[in-house]
């Protein structure tokens, strides 16, 4: 399967947070996310592991116990039900892959 980008319709999620659901099967999902500048992605936690490549921007991010300040290239784990969330300090677009698929996305 080949997943063209510019024909996945971005999901405005308000709040200067936009979603591109790229690809997907039951075991695995891509999104891209877009962040405008001062954006927050609130602490939440999910029964999915979680990887997020930064594609561009910097972030502040917690997982758990820990806050960390990533850029570009930068890539984060998130284990299953750990609670994590991030602050956009510098508008970004992330790459989160998600296993198994997060069907509350599709």
């Amino acid at each position: 399967m080949i997943i063209y980008n510019d024909s996945v319709e971005i999901q405005d999620l308000d709040n200067g947070i936009k979603r591109k659901v790229l690809a997907y099967c039951d075991e695995i999902m891509g999104v891209e996310v877009y962040f405008e500048k001062g954006a927050v992605g609130a602490m939440h936690s999910h029964p999915h592991i979680q990887l997020t490549y930064v594609l561009e921007g910097k972030f502040e991010f917690s997982i758990g116990d820990e806050t960390k300040i990533v850029s570009k290239g930068d890539t984060l784990l998130k284990e299953r039900d750990i609670l994590h969330g991030c602050i956009c300090l510098e508008k970004g677009v992330l790459f989160d892959v998600f296993t198994p698929c997060r069907q509350d996305f599709i």
